[in-house]
């Protein structure tokens, strides 16, 4: 099991915590992580485009005028994709993007990135923020006795102090343990653990 320092709000060692090597220490493959970060993403598209056909466009049926004699082409619609005002040949539709990832496999990337993360040594854990109030300026003190940007941070509970504080700082994001996901994880170069979230993270993946 690996042991990594717990840190205080001053960025001082209070103690050491052990990290499940089942969860912690898994074998990085960068196929599983794209899938799951590629399923993550395209879930964020909301397929809502839409056009109208000549099915469905408003206008008359009559046609426009008689089929011989008059030197034009042959029309009989208003409709026709073909004249202004008609309808879209195939054009957008209501869809959903949605590309299913079974939930092993899921759990599998979950564990992946975070073994990337204590691999990269961008791993981190605090025994808690200490924040009696909402202070933007108290949080940041924080970050910088931990020396810590482009972070993010897992919380177990609904901290207030900390997700008000914390929200107007660039490149900080809280999230709670169970909106843990792969591409947060991946998308900040530091990962900050409230020590509490350990086990829970641990229970969860295991």
């Amino acid at each position: 099991m690996a042991a990594v320092d717990v840190l205080n709000s001053a960025g001082k060692k209070v103690s050491e915590i052990q990290l499940s090597d089942e969860i912690f220490s898994t074998p990085v493959k960068t196929s599983v992580l794209h899938q799951v970060v590629r399923s993550q993403l395209v879930a964020k598209r909301e397929g809502t485009a839409s056009c109208k056909t000549r099915g469905t466009v408003k206008g008359s049926t009559r046609k426009l005028f008689r089929q011989k004699g008059t030197g034009n082409a042959r029309a009989g619609s208003i409709k026709s994709p073909l004249r202004k005002g008609g309808g879209i040949i195939f054009g957008p539709s209501p869809r959903s993007y949605e590309i299913k990832v079974p939930k092993k496999v899921k759990k599998l990337a979950l564990r992946m990135a975070l073994s990337s993360k204590l691999e990269d040594k961008t791993l981190f854990v605090i025994d808690d923020f200490n924040l009696e109030t909402v202070k933007t300026r108290a949080f940041a003190g924080v970050l910088n006795a931990l020396s810590l940007t482009n972070l993010l941070i897992v919380s177990d509970t609904e901290d207030t102090n900390l997700s008000l504080s914390s929200r107007n700082v660039p490149g900080v994001k809280v999230i709670r343990t169970e909106g843990l996901n792969v591409y947060d994880i991946l998308r900040f170069k530091n990962l900050l653990l409230v020590e509490s979230t350990v086990k829970n993270i641990e229970g969860r993946l295991s």
